[in-house]
């Protein structure tokens, strides 16, 4: 017998992390090589974890929607194969629970008593710098030596929600490995079930747990004076899942790292209303597709950038890079989440082809079924805005790309024409963010002219093809 470790896989060009966010098996299982094993969630794409192995599930190595590098331990496998255990430099876990041996303890000894000369010769220093060394030690110890007291295992997220909730942990039941009290636990606690209500104290918590959480909140750049939270009695608090984890990294990425800059326009595109209401019906029994106005935008944006290949670059350490190929990342919205999935190569597209692939993405993302390559290599976003009746919107750019189009709703208005009367015109907005470190206001106002005229000449079913 022998146990093997199935690592985190490589999901994709430049993903660094991911989280699992549904095991597929239980501990104990018998399961088979290339068996699925779990769902790993990154930068919103669910992907299944085949198993390497044929074997017994032994032990899960992560937690659920706890991020990971690429490549860390996630879970045991016991293989009827002889060999060295794969598991012996991970932890003792052919130790019965709560055994320790002699020669753990003794490290554990002679590590904390480090731990504790070091704490000492940094008491000059500054308390910040002091404890965040003292949690990274004492961290390096939790890892090198497994905790069996139940106490030690309370993470800082669970005693910051229970010290919020008045909730007494010993009346917790931990559904965590050994017991160990998890976040989902505390949330879903009844209060009202405690048998005595009664604020937390420092007998309820160990010090070194405080500790851990004020460290933590000070690594993470808190000041004392701003609130952790701002729950109050009777609010709902809902563990955020990967996906949406995921949305949230990349919108603060770029509103903290791009320059926004926003311009806009509007577009007579009475043209191609009158040409989708003349040919829908023919193209939705011919290519088995609805004909809707978004892929005419995407083309007229395509042929745009073939023009100003400025547009289709990126910002990376001091150097603009200017992308070879074209390819349009469309957004689709789901009830809970955003996905902003690519065609590739979109300036091989006729509108007709436009139409189908954003067919076929959208069921993807619907369905959660995107793969990581269905999400990369985007060089410039389209957002379909007007199709929940928005009329103007300033988005955010999807990094590292450098801008990305609002299309609004078409709606009717009276707009003058050249004979100096007025005419019933559809009229719709476009609306464009840009990197204001690539992009100057010129260059992005010569681009929407260029797309605006575009739109123009979409007048014979031949354009569709």
């Amino acid at each position: 017998m022998s146990t093997k470790i199935i690592e985190m896989p490589h999901l994709g060009e430049s993903v660094t992390e991911a989280s699992i966010a549904v095991w597929l098996v239980s501990e104990g299982d018998r399961i088979e090589k290339y068996d699925p094993i779990a769902e790993a969630v990154s930068d919103k794409v669910t992907t299944e974890i085949p198993s390497n192995y044929s074997g017994i599930v032994k032990e899960f190595l992560i937690e659920l929607d706890t991020d990971v590098e690429i490549g860390t331990p996630i879970v045991k496998i016991e293989t009827e194969e002889a060999g060295e255990d794969d598991s012996t430099n991970i932890d003792k876990s052919e130790q019965p629970v709560g055994a320790e041996s002699p020669a753990d303890t003794e490290k554990k000894e002679e590590m904390t008593e480090h731990i504790n000369e070091e704490i000492d010769k940094e008491a000059d220093k500054r308390p910040m710098e002091r404890n965040a060394k003292a949690s990274k030690q004492e961290s390096a110890v939790s890892r090198s030596v497994p905790s069996t007291d139940k106490n030690t295992r309370y993470s800082p997220a669970v005693v910051r929600i229970a010290q919020e909730r008045g909730i007494d942990l010993n009346q917790v039941e931990g559904s965590g490995k050994h017991g160990r009290i998890t976040r989902k636990d505390v949330q879903n606690f009844d209060v009202s079930s405690q048998k005595e209500a009664k604020p937390e104290t420092k007998a309820d918590v160990p010090e070194a747990s405080i500790q851990a959480q004020k460290d933590t909140a000070e690594k993470e750049g808190r000041s004392k004076k701003v609130p952790v939270s701002y729950t109050s009695s009777g609010d709902e608090v809902v563990s955020a899942d990967g996906i949406r984890k995921a949305i949230a990294k990349k919108m603060v990425q770029s509103s903290t790292e791009i320059p926004h800059a926003w311009l806009m326009v509007e577009a007579d595109v009475s043209n191609i209303v009158k040409l989708r209401n003349k040919t829908k019906e023919q193209f939705k029994k011919q290519e088995g597709v609805t004909l809707s106005y978004f892929p005419f935008f995407v083309k007229a944006v395509v042929q745009a950038l073939k023009k100003h290949p400025i547009m289709n670059a990126s910002w990376d350490n001091g150097n603009i890079v200017y992308h070879k190929d074209i390819n349009i990342s469309v957004a689709v919205a789901t009830d809970e989440h955003l996905f902003v999935p690519v065609i590739h190569n979109t300036d091989n597209y006729s509108i007709s082809g436009l139409s189908k692939e954003i067919s076929r993405l959208a069921g993807l993302a619907r369905d959660g079924k995107l793969s990581s390559q269905d999400i990369q290599g985007g060089t410039m976003t389209v957002n379909n805005t007007g199709s929940f009746g928005s009329v103007q919107s300033m988005g955010i750019i999807n990094h590292p790309q450098a801008a990305i189009l609002q299309v609004e709703s078409i709606t009717k208005r009276f707009v003058p024409t050249e004979d100096g009367g007025f005419k019933a015109a559809d009229m719709i907005n476009l609306c464009l963010s840009i990197d204001h470190r690539i992009i100057d206001g010129l260059q992005a106002g010569r681009f929407l002219k260029d797309v605006k005229e575009n739109l123009q000449r979409f007048t014979n079913e031949s354009d569709l093809y």
